[in-house]
C-alpha cells in the first residue's frame, strides 16, 4: 500500500513539534477512474476551536469535551452505515485508542451519519472510543473535507474525504495525514508515530 503526502515536517526541538503529513484528494464514490487528484483539507497551524458535533446519545460535544491533554485526534471517515473501508478502519483503530490516550491524545472519528447510526455500529463492535454525527456536514465544510465530486441530493452527498487531523487543545491543526485513494487509510502504527511526536 503506497502513500502519497503533500508535506511532511518536523519542526527543530526549539519548537513545538508538529509532523505534517497531507496526502492527496481520494476519488468520490462514483467518480470517473480519471478523477484530478486535489488538495483538500485544512493546512497546519489553522484553527478550529469551535469545534461541535453530536455524540451517540445525540449530545452536543465541544472540543474541550474530545481533548486529552495532549488534544483530539478527528478521525473524518465517511461513514459507518455503508462504506466498507471506513468500517474496516473504524475497527483498526480500536488497537489505536488506549495507546493514544497514554501519550495525552483522545480518539474521535466523525461521520456524516446519524447519532442512532453510530450507536449500533459502536454497540456491535464494542468500540473504546468517541464516535460523533456531522449530519449536516457542518464540521466537514469547516475543515475543507467535503467531497464536492457527489452529486447533490445523492445518498454520498456530504460525505468528506477521509482524513486524521490532530488538533491541539485550543483547536490548532498540528498534523493531518491523508491517503491516496477513498479505499486506503493511514495505518494504525502512523497514526501512533504522529501522536507520539506532537505529544513529545
Amino acid at each position: 500500500m503506497i502513500r502519497t503526502f503533500l508535506a511532511a515536517s518536523l519542526i527543530a526541538a526549539s519548537a513545538p513539534t508538529a509532523l505534517a503529513q497531507q496526502a492527496m484528494a481520494d476519488q468520490a464514490p462514483m467518480a470517473d477512474d480519471d478523477q484530478m487528484m486535489m488538495h483538500v483539507g485544512p493546512s497546519v497551524g489553522d484553527t478550529f476551536a469551535d469545534f461541535t458535533a453530536l455524540s451517540t446519545t445525540g449530545e452536543a460535544q465541544t472540543l474541550a469535551n474530545l481533548s486529552g491533554e495532549a488534544g483530539a485526534v478527528i478521525v473524518f471517515s465517511r461513514s459507518l452505515d455503508w462504506c466498507p473501508f471506513c468500517k474496516r478502519q473504524a475497527i483498526d483503530l480500536k488497537d489505536a485508542a488506549a495507546p493514544l490516550a497514554e501519550l495525552g491524545w483522545d480518539l474521535n472519528l466523525i461521520t456524516y451519519d446519524d447519532p442512532d447510526t453510530l450507536a449500533e455500529y459502536a454497540g456491535d463492535n464494542e468500540i473504546p472510543y468517541t464516535l460523533l454525527s456531522d449530519k449536516d456536514s457542518a464540521m466537514i465544510n469547516a475543515f475543507h473535507l467535503r467531497n464536492t465530486e457527489v452529486p447533490a441530493g445523492s445518498r454520498y452527498d456530504g460525505i468528506p474525504h477521509p482524513a486524521i487531523i490532530f488538533l491541539s487543545p485550543e483547536g490548532e491543526v498540528l498534523a493531518m495525514l491523508r491517503e491516496e485513494g477513498y479505499q486506503n487509510r493511514p495505518p494504525v502504527d502512523v497514526v501512533l508515530e504522529t501522536a507520539g511526536e506532537l505529544a513529545s
